[in-house]
């Protein structure tokens, strides 16, 4: 089965890609609707406000074309109550004057000549001059609305003063101006009834009346002008965090990775991200357009649909750039939350500069203002100006797409020239987005990714890159990192001859470029070192880290149709390895041929890509895709051919038992089902060689042996390379198993090879008969402490062995491999006594594989611990500190010499690994007398050494070579 390549594969992963981001979204159906719906419910908020606005005022005709206005006739005093705000018991109006009779039989005719009712005495106060009134004013506010003030200057004269306060108030979209409500009606009904009064005639015709102009309207305020880009800003962020968010998750769930390993190309994955982007953008626009148009606003009915249509497109689109630009910064996706915030606040403060006119006026020079619309908010905003400014008022009929290349309708800016136009402001959106989105592709490759890994700051400059042909080398550090040079790599002969001769034959095969078809993978001299840098930080911090090797030269052949088992502790660097292997990490030095092609060429890893399975240590699943659909999508990635995706996948699923949960979320499987699709995915598209990284992790047993038949079954026409932590795994899948440890490999081989080299020897089991029912628990027991005795005796006789485990049921020995050639006498004699001495069985095997390992890595520890010469410190029994060099087995302690032990007084040092594997203490043997064979070196004096004894002060140990502590006994 041949599998598609190029542009069919190209179009075969954007398809299958663009399907799992409509999956996703399907899936999270809550987050997708509130996306989709926040239009809506934004463009309800600004009609509500809008609304709001009208009713405020709605008694005002500065927002309406008035052409006949209307007529006020002679307004009568209104009563106090109906002021707005006014504090009962209230009076219609005061006066002063109250010592003349004329003044009081004007008053008392304006109270009775009021047009439409009369005002009653209770309702008016009177003063005898204006400054009780003002006194009287100040101590009861808001108790009454107006004043008059009369004044008799000689008999033919009668002056008056209308004192009402000057502020107009607006309450519930009602306009009460004092001029008109208090002050005309006072001054129209004191000259009416002067007039008459001193023309002697109270009937005399008085009649006055008054209009505004006519005029056309002033620009009314503007709700989606004013805080519509805001609301329109919310509107594009849900958009922007959900879009940094998704493609954050992907890398820091390492899935962009794994897509990658398995042949992704990058255009194919920036491509579907970005069709289902402006797809969303799409429908979020013609959303915001649509219900403005039902919520009846004049901006949306006025300007042309297609123009304000496309800008709000334009604006998201150029924003959704400037979220994948982003998203190459950002590490988790939990920070795309605020990322977004402090982005809204930003664009809330910009746009706020926006629309007081900056900097898109004639007095900003351009560079600034260029730097200054590179943030999509601020030219979206001039656009909702410009076009909230073109239907201002009742008048103005907006922008017709015919004009967008020309001065918009009542902008403030022209002053004899057009500032810029909405068609600039098409072309400056347009131009960000491709800005924004070419540097989210270049920051995706030269900011380093999961791994640490990034390429050359100026990579796109190297033409090898755009052809295809490598040019992409990459490398690891951060941009603003200085990375030290690579120590030499220790030419380091193995110390095993297992290693040795595999070393040989693959240098042998390397340098006659001899090819082997057996060979599946041929691993030349393989290096890493990750190299000491120099990071700075912020703030001028800066943070130096050494170099560390991480491996150190492996020279290895995986062979086809075999499953090779790659053991080692925590750090060992089999990790490292998988990731050279797989183009995670770039190699420090020699290569690695996979079928032939190199893992330090870009072309050939572009091949291995299409070779390989991996299964990583961890899973890389999406939580919201079933198991169907991961098969389904990974095997597209890989280039299977349409026609065969289906069977293969159901095969695939059938294969790890999972047929019956393959519409079943992959969130909702359990860690071992995990695990099986995990293998499946490796599995998929029948690769020639396959990674498993610890499979069978979090198995149940049953599961776990299904797993292993898969793994077995899969060794024809293929190499597998297996990490594991289980030994039995290993034992019974592996063909050859190498155990690293410290970056080296330390032995390659047979399992049976291994234990019968490394291992401590031979394991013995005996059991004895139980009690016997005719006999007593005491003479049992007497019985039982006899046969022990006796077979303890046996083995010390003949095999010079003492128990290494003890129970009344059985022993447990661990015979050396020295003693192998005396094993089939002395067993075939065990067995004749068997009656005698009370046994009921005898098994004989090899030392475990787990103890091999623990063997190799101890070994690895204790040469690490000597060249590093690491000090850890004992504390006897006796309260007293040594100071010993890691690994040490025998040591003498300083000062300890007396009468009884002139020579002083040793102890055996027992160790053990911890979870890191590293050497700790783990107890001593008691106090022995040093022996006269032991070699001591120059001590200083005894009174400076009993003075350090006194003062409790940490010696240092004396180390003793085990070849002179032969006959001591512990």
């Amino acid at each position: 089965m041949d599998l598609q390549s190029g542009l069919p594969l190209l179009s075969q992963q954007y398809t299958s890609l663009l399907k799992k981001n409509f999956l996703l979204s399907w899936r999270n159906r809550k987050a997708s609707f509130l996306q989709l719906l926040s239009p809506i419910f934004f463009m309800f908020l600004l009609f509500v406000i809008d609304k709001a606005f009208q009713a405020r005022y709605s008694s005002s005709t500065a927002n309406k074309s008035v052409t006949d206005p209307g007529t006020l006739i002679s307004p009568p005093i209104t009563p106090c109550e109906e002021k707005f705000f006014v504090k009962l018991p209230c009076y219609d109006f005061v006066w002063s004057g109250n010592g003349n009779p004329k003044f009081q039989t004007i008053v008392s005719r304006i109270m009775a000549n009021n047009p439409g009712r009369t005002i009653p005495p209770s309702k008016v106060l009177s003063f005898s001059n204006a400054a009780e009134v003002d006194d009287w004013l100040f101590k009861n506010p808001l108790r009454c609305p107006g004043a008059l003030h009369f004044t008799e200057k000689n008999a033919t004269v009668i002056s008056y003063g209308v004192q009402t306060n000057s502020t107009s108030i607006l309450n519930r979209g009602h306009y009460e101006d004092p001029t008109f409500a208090f002050q005309l009606p006072l001054q129209l009904a004191a000259e009416r009834e002067i007039a008459r009064y001193l023309i002697g005639d109270p009937s005399f015709s008085w009649s006055f009346s008054f209009k505004e102009f006519a005029h056309p309207a002033i620009e009314s305020f503007s709700v989606v002008g004013s805080i519509g880009p805001s609301f329109f800003l919310s509107i594009a962020m849900f958009n922007f965090v959900l879009q940094m968010d998704s493609l954050v998750a992907e890398k820091e769930n390492k899935l962009r990775q794994a897509m990658k390993m398995m042949g992704l190309y990058d255009s194919a994955y920036w491509l579907s991200w970005l069709t289902w982007e402006a797809v969303i953008t799409l429908i979020s626009s013609l959303l915001i357009v649509l219900s403005g148009m039902m919520f009846q606003f004049h901006f949306f009915l006025k300007n042309n649909f297609a123009v304000v249509f496309l800008l709000f497109f334009l604006f998201e689109l150029s924003m959704t750039g400037f979220a994948f630009m982003l998203s190459a910064f950002i590490r988790e996706s939990s920070s795309s939350n605020t990322i977004g915030f402090f982005g809204f606040i930003v664009g809330i403060l910009t746009q706020g500069f926006v629309q007081a006119g900056y900097p898109y006026e004639h007095d900003t020079s351009k560079a600034f203002r260029a730097i200054w619309s590179l943030f999509p908010p601020d030219p979206f905003a001039q656009g909702i100006h410009l076009l909230s400014q073109a239907t201002s008022t009742p008048e103005d009929n907006g922008v017709r797409w015919s004009k967008r290349g020309e001065c918009a309708p009542n902008d403030d800016t022209n002053d004899g020239g057009c500032f810029v136009t909405i068609n600039d402001l098409y072309m400056w959106l347009l131009g960000t987005f491709f800005l924004w989105f070419i540097l989210a592709i270049y920051f995706d490759n030269i900011i380093p990714n999961a791994s640490g890994v990034r390429k050359s700051v100026f990579y796109f400059l190297n033409p090898r890159y755009w052809i295809g042909k490598g040019g992409d080398k990459v490398r690891e550090g951060g941009v603003c990192s200085c990375v030290g040079s690579v120590p030499p790599q220790e030419n380091i002969t193995p110390d095993d001859e297992d290693v040795l001769e595999e070393e040989n034959i693959v240098k042998q095969q390397a340098a006659e470029c001899m090819v082997d078809p057996n060979v599946a993978v041929q691993i030349r001299g393989l290096a890493k070192t990750y190299p000491g840098a120099l990071n700075i930080g912020c703030c001028r911090k800066c943070k130096r880290t050494a170099a560390f090797n991480a491996v150190k030269g492996l020279w290895v052949n995986f062979a086809k149709d075999q499953l090779f088992c790659l053991l080692g502790p925590n750090g060992a660097g089999k990790t490292t390895v998988i990731n050279c292997l797989t183009g995670i990490t770039p190699v420090t030095g020699g290569d690695a041929l996979i079928y032939g092609h190199s893992i330090r060429s870009s072309t050939g890893m572009s091949n291995i890509q299409k070779l390989i399975g991996v299964c990583h240590q961890f899973d890389i699943l999406w939580d919201a895709l079933s198991g169907e659909e991961h098969l389904h999508l990974f095997a597209t990635i890989k280039g299977l051919p349409p026609s065969y995706i289906k069977s293969i996948t159901q095969k695939s699923l059938a294969e790890v038992r999972l047929t019956e949960s393959a519409k079943v979320r992959a969130g909702s499987y359990s860690g071992g089902m995990k695990r099986r699709l995990s293998v499946a995915i490796s599995l998929i598209g029948d690769p020639k060689l396959i990674i498993l990284d610890e499979p069978t992790t979090g198995m149940d047993p049953i599961t776990r042996r299904h797993v292993w038949d898969i793994i077995e079954n899969a060794k024809r026409g293929r190499a597998i390379v297996l990490t594991t932590h289980s030994m039995e795994e290993a034992d019974i899948l592996s063909d050859r198993i190498g155990i690293m440890a410290k970056g080296r490999l330390r032995c390659i081989g047979t399992s049976i090879r291994l234990k019968s080299r490394f291992g401590t020897g031979f394991i013995a089991n005996i059991s004895f008969h139980g009690n016997k029912l005719e006999q007593s628990p005491a003479n049992s027991d007497a019985t039982s402490t006899r046969n022990h005795e006796t077979v303890k005796q046996f083995f010390k006789n003949n095999l010079d062995v003492v128990p290494k485990e003890e129970k009344s049921a059985y022993l447990t020995y661990v015979i050396p491999h020295d003693r192998e050639g005396l094993l089939m006498n002395f067993f075939e004699e065990l067995q004749n006594r068997e009656e005698e001495f009370g046994i009921s069985d005898i098994h004989l095997g090899l030392t475990t594989l787990e103890e091999v390992f623990l063997n190799i890595a101890r070994q690895a520890e204790l040469e690490s611990a000597a060249a590093e010469g690491s000090l850890t410190t004992l504390t006897l029994t006796s309260g007293e500190s040594v100071k010993i060099p890691v690994g040490a087995r025998f040591v003498g302690i300083p000062g300890t010499e007396s009468a009884e032990n002139p020579r002083g007084i040793m102890v055996e040092v027992y160790w053990e690994q911890d979870d890191s594997g590293a050497l700790c203490i783990a107890g001593h043997s008691r106090q022995v007398p040093l022996p006269p064979t032991v070699e001591l070196p120059a001590r200083p004096p005894l009174t400076r050494r009993r003075s350090l004894r006194r003062r409790s002060e940490v010696v240092d140990g004396i180390v003793i070579e085990p070849s002179q502590v032969n006959t001591v006994n512990f």
